[in-house]
């Protein structure tokens, strides 16, 4: 098929989308096998509509056409032959097994006996493999994540997961663009044509005037008005502008849709002059005039949209423009241009989770002070959190303050139960107040004053029932609250005062909820009703202007984007259908559909927005997000799992923090790399919350004109808590670098002259081995002992695996590496060799790294690829996941659970994985570079993290939030790299931590990273290429750039033994080789392997007759903190 025939397959693909002929699409996507659509996979497989699935699947590949394609069927198969059994129905369980797993039994014979046998089991789950099964739900949500993965990566579906990108309602446009050429080819064109069929080209009938002008000269078209046309259109609407002309998002609302055709002709403008009242406008719906010499074909179906033209101020290249419309195109005028932006804009970190102790309703962020969140709860409670330090600084329960004032009804209800739920809270748009809706009549008002300090404003008995909803407004430039009820009427109250302003009636169900919106200097409100009636108000107790109905009749939340420019809503209907949607304002009706909500059964989906860019809402256990500009769900998180199903969501003003609420009765905090600085700049402050008020607002708030209490609340907490950083400094210790001076007293001096560092410059002065190797020797970029300490493990550049293996023999009676006899380089009776997934990147440019399980059973590694997990026995390569880009750059298993892993990544983030369920448990962002180095501590609860970056980053192994960071100091006089490694190492005591940096060596006390010791070594050693505490944690062995390798005393951090190169390699001026790596055996506190440049591993240990490497310097006259400097000869203290 050619590339325009194939174009135009997507063309009808849209127009079939646009028009909801869903069947017709998908069974084209199948037939044509040109775009695959994932979201509607998606759909099939979570449903368990499996036969759907395998003949949607037909379409794109067969079972047999590569492995990829094996793995999706069998993988589909297999979960509905579980389903079977997990059902006790058995005899759907063989008829699976004989019609649709039998094919996979020529590929894997022992697989298929192995799922045979399942059904002579009592629970399949006693199989160990399958024992983690859960229940349906989540065994095809883990099924359906491997599957997404396979998809993507088989060459068959490649180039069909993406639908092309083109403008909305493209073919429309290409045969309107047709049907003017057309009738400019007419003899005699009419002016006002009517096109009945597109059948046949169109050609006009003989006229009885003059030719109709053509697009060049047509008065719609051109900038100035010529006699006898009709004035230009407005750049927003149909009605000219006047002093007090309707604003848009009203003007195109106000006519109800006629249940006649209109005219051919009724694209036309509307040549009225626009009434100085604008209530007269929106009470009068408007019949458009017929005279418009445009073109409107007009089809059968779309008599439920009122179509008005737009002006066409254009060159007369401008095709795409010209008028001719058949059914709504998108006005060009109102297309938002895209603006640069990446998924990681979107916050899907989990940094914190706040316990509410009861379910919660409703959240605001403060609009100032954006760490600070209102949440109200199932049970009236109110709270006031700082989520930078996870503080709750203030909390509420409900009490009615005046029940002397309340009507019988209320006082009646309130007797018989006093429990009442929070239906909304939300501050006002300072911040200086927030409203309090209840699900009883009433109404509060707090002034908020910082830290804890809310006072009670007002209490106002709103609604007879329930108050669905409340926001702030400014009709008059005073602050109004509005509210809506169950008792199906809007009512509008002063801030100030309390008293009553406006009430609105007609709406015939209760009110769910208000949206109150000004364009044009015209303040109106629209509301929505739980029958799907959609109204809109001007602050004139003159009625309703719009009477329209929400998508699938639902109950609706209608929300503009934060210019004010875009008008969105989303609700869910009694058949538990929910809808996003965006409205065209100016012609009352649905802009654009965005796909990828589910069904539920009870519920209302919420929603949000935030940037101007993006759309968000809380549904099937996660949250969801759009861009504004595409209809086909962008992303989607769980937040690690723990919400309920149609969760609770709010961003913060800036788009960079996100609530989300719990099934647990919590609020989890989620943040993008902006929101995870910001609440890291917050959190390393001293910010006490209760000081806030006296010295940033000295007085209560005034209510008065909009803005003018701006000042008093527009003090920040950075304001407050600049002059605490300014004192602690950057790396928030009162102690720099810079204070700590040289101090060598002469006690120490004569200590000194007595005590001597131990050179080793010989091979006579240690025992040393070169392990064998007959494999292509490449540079030695990773190493390690095994734990049981009888093998040595290496990862060479080249990305293969090198395992050396002592036997326990005569000479060697413990079978543990030694220096005495040679091992053997190990490989299994199949030859092959344990290699990485190289991908497309360069071996040599990889940053590789490996972690071996603690039975020494299993390896896991990368080279810039895919990381592998391999057996150790077999060398087979198990499973390979995680794709680049990113790449993995560290890897570190978690220390209690073998199948948790935290994976560090070129992109500067930190991955929680999960092997046996192959799923990403949360993602944390905190550095800036590459991760380079990963440590847990199974005594703090803690995962150390460090970076390209120079910074260490503590992580809680609970909530994985992020409990504090600290920079290296780098030692003056001394330019890192900008790439340059920094390693971390727990001690054994699970509470010191090693730092390793190519400029120094330091000892920090976790979880707090207080930095206790420094050791920066001579300059001519070159740089610091690797360190490793020994086995008892006494000895710190570090490797340099010169070759040479040092022995420091770690308590100390003195250098008591130096070895030069020359005491373990064979000299060869030719070739410059140094220690890359360095590995300290397990059991024995002496012993080292180096891994060298040349792709050699070397074992080094002292000679019998010594037993260790030299002996501790003598301790330092003093306490505290220590900074050791390098010096030629002996390592002087400085502190």
């Amino acid at each position: 098929m050619s590339s325009l025939s194939r174009e135009l397959v997507f063309l009808i693909l849209q127009f079939l989308d646009e028009e909801k002929f869903k069947d017709t699409v998908h069974k084209l996507e199948q037939e044509s096998g040109f775009f695959f659509n994932l979201r509607y996979f998606e759909e099939m497989v979570t449903n368990g509509e499996w036969d759907e699935v395998e003949k949607y699947l037909s379409g794109f590949t067969k079972v047999d056409d590569n492995r990829y394609s094996m793995k999706i069927f069998f993988e589909i198969r297999k979960q509905k032959y579980l389903e079977a059994l997990d059902k006790r129905d058995r005899t759907k369980a063989v008829e699976i097994l004989v019609k649709d797993l039998k094919v996979f039994s020529a590929f894997n014979e022992e697989l298929f006996k192995e799922i045979t046998h399942l059904l002579t089991l009592e629970n399949f789950r006693e199989n160990e493999q399958l024992s983690k099964y859960g229940d349906t739900k989540s065994a095809r949500g883990i099924m359906l994540a491997e599957l997404k993965k396979l998809i993507e990566a088989n060459p068959l579906f490649r180039d069909k997961l993406q639908f092309p990108t083109f403008k909305n309602s493209r073919l429309r446009t290409l045969i309107n663009q047709s049907l003017n050429w057309q009738h400019q080819l007419c003899k005699n064109p009419r002016p006002n044509p009517d096109i009945k069929t597109l059948f046949v080209d169109h050609s006009c009938g003989q006229p009885n005037g003059a030719r109709a002008p053509s697009p060049v000269t047509n008065p719609l078209m051109s900038a100035v008005p010529k006699a006898g046309g009709f004035p230009p259109l407005g750049a927003h609407g149909p009605f000219q502008p006047t002093p007090a002309a309707l604003p848009t998002s009203l003007a195109g609302w106000m006519a109800n849709p006629t249940p006649v055709p209109h005219p051919v002709a009724s694209a036309g403008p509307i040549g009225l002059t626009a009434p100085n009242n604008a209530a007269a406008i929106l009470k009068r719906p408007r019949t458009p005039p017929t005279n418009n010499p445009a073109l409107d074909y007009q089809s059968a179906d779309s008599e439920h949209v009122l179509k008005r033209s737009r002006p066409f101020a254009m060159p007369d290249e401008q095709v795409n423009n010209l008028p001719v419309t058949i059914l709504p195109v998108p006005y060009a005028g109102q297309t938002h241009g895209q603006s640069s932006y990446s998924l990681d804009d979107l916050p899907k970190t989990v940094v914190m989770t706040l316990s509410q102790g009861s379910a919660v309703k409703s959240m605001d962020f403060h609009p100032v002070q954006q760490i600070l969140l209102l949440v109200g709860t199932n049970i009236g409670d109110i709270m006031v959190w700082e989520v930078g330090s996870g503080e709750k600084i203030a909390h509420k329960t409900f009490k009615v303050w005046d029940l002397s004032a309340c009507s019988m009804p209320l006082q009646a209800s309130l007797a018989n139960d006093y429990t009442v739920s929070v239906n909304r809270v939300v501050w006002s748009p300072d911040g200086a107040l927030f409203g309090v809706a209840y699900s009883k009549h009433i109404v509060h008002i707090y002034s908020y004053h910082g830290g804890d300090d809310l006072r009670n404003r007002l209490e106002i008995e709103a609604h007879a029932g329930s108050v669905n909803d409340l926001a702030f407004s400014y009709p008059n430039k005073q602050l109004s609250v509005v509210t809506c009820g169950e008792d199906r009427v809007l009512k509008v109250w002063d801030a100030a005062s309390g008293a009553k302003q406006h009430t609105f009636e007609g709406h015939e169900a209760p009110v769910y909820s208000i949206c109150p919106h000004h364009k044009e200097n015209i303040q109106f409100i629209f509301s929505t009703a739980t029958d799907g009636k959609i109204k809109a108000w001007l602050y004139d107790n003159m009625g309703s202007r719009v009477d329209y109905n929400a998508p699938g009749q639902s109950s609706t939340a209608m929300q503009y984007s934060a210019d004010g420019t875009r008008l969105f809503s989303c609700g869910t209907n009694k058949e538990g259908e929910s809808f996003l949607v965006e409205w065209n304002e100016s012609e009352g009706a649905v802009k654009r559909t965005y796909f990828g909500l589910g069904k539920r059964p009870v519920g209302v989906v919420q929603f949000d927005t935030t940037k101007n860019r993006f759309l968000a809402a809380g549904d099937e256990f996660s949250v969801k997000f759009w861009d504004m500009d595409n209809l086909n769900l962008l992303t989607s998180t769980p937040a690690d799992g723990g919400l309920p199903p149609s969760p609770c969501i709010r961003f913060n003003k800036e788009g960079t923090l996100l609530a989300v609420s719990t099934d647990d009765n919590g609020v989890k905090i989620l943040a993008n790399s902006d929101g995870v600085r910001f609440l890291r700049t917050v959190e390393n402050r001293s910010f006490d919350a209760s000081r806030v008020a006296p010295a940033a607002i000295v007085k209560a708030p005034s209510v008065g004109p909009f803005g003018s209490n701006n000042a008093t609340i527009g003090t920040t907490i950075g304001d407050r808590a600049a002059p605490v950083a300014a004192i602690v400094g950057t790396n928030n210790d009162a102690r720099t670098l810079a204070d700590i001076k040289p101090r060598i007293t002469d006690e120490s001096a004569e200590k000194s002259r007595i005590w001597k560092l131990t050179e080793i410059n010989e091979p006579s002065q240690c025992r040393s081995l070169r392990l064998p190797d007959s494999l292509t020797a490449m540079r030695v970029s990773r190493l390690i002992y095994t734990n049981s300490g009888v093998a040595i493990l290496a990862l060479a550049s080249n990305a293969v695996h090198k395992l050396w293996k002592w036997q326990r023999n005569d000479r060697n009676v413990t079978g543990k590496a030694t220096t005495s006899v040679a091992p053997q380089l190990w490989q299994p009776s199949s030859g092959i060799l344990m290699t990485n997934d190289i991908s497309d990147t360069n071996p040599e440019d990889a940053v590789p790294c490996f972690a071996l399980s603690k039975n020494d059973s299993y390896v896991m590694s990368a080279s810039g690829g895919k990381i592998s997990l391999f057996n150790m026995m077999t060398f087979k390569t198990m499973t390979t996941f995680m794709p680049p880009p990113p790449a993995a750059t560290f890897l570190a298993f978690h220390p209690q659970d073998n199948n948790i892993i935290a994976i560090g990544m070129d992109d500067s983030s930190i991955q929680i994985y999960n092997v046996r369920v192959d799923e990403v448990k949360t993602k944390l962002k905190g550095h800036q570079k590459r991760i380079t180095g990963l440590a847990f501590s199974h005594t703090l609860n803690v995962l150390v993290s460090s970076g390209a970056d120079s910074q260490l980053c503590v992580w809680s192994t609970d909530g994985w939030e992020k409990q504090a960071s600290k920079f290296l100091q780098i030692p003056n006089g001394r330019a890192a790299s900008p790439h340059a490694e920094t390693r971390v190492q727990f001690h054994l005591d699970q509470i010191h931590l090693l730092a390793v940096h190519e400029t120094q060596i330091a000892i920090f006390e976790a979880p707090k990273v207080e930095c206790l010791k420094q050791w920066v070594p001579r300059e001519a050693s070159g740089p610091i290429t690797h360190a490793t505490y020994s086995c008892d944690s006494q000895s710190i062995y570090v490797s340099f750039e010169d070759g040479s390798v040092g022995v420091l005393t770690a308590s100390t951090l003195r250098l008591r033994c130096r070895i030069s190169p020359a005491a373990y390699l064979p000299p060869n001026p030719s070739l410059r080789v140094f220690p890359l790596v360095i590995a300290a055996h397990p059991s024995d506190p002496n012993q080292f392997a180096l891994g060298l440049t040349d792709g050699g591993v070397q074992i080094v240990e002292p000679l019998e007759s010594e037993g260790k490497w030299g002996t501790s310097p003598p301790a330092e006259n003093g306490a505290g903190p220590s900074t050791t400097s390098g010096v030629t000869g002996s390592e002087a203290p400085q502190r």
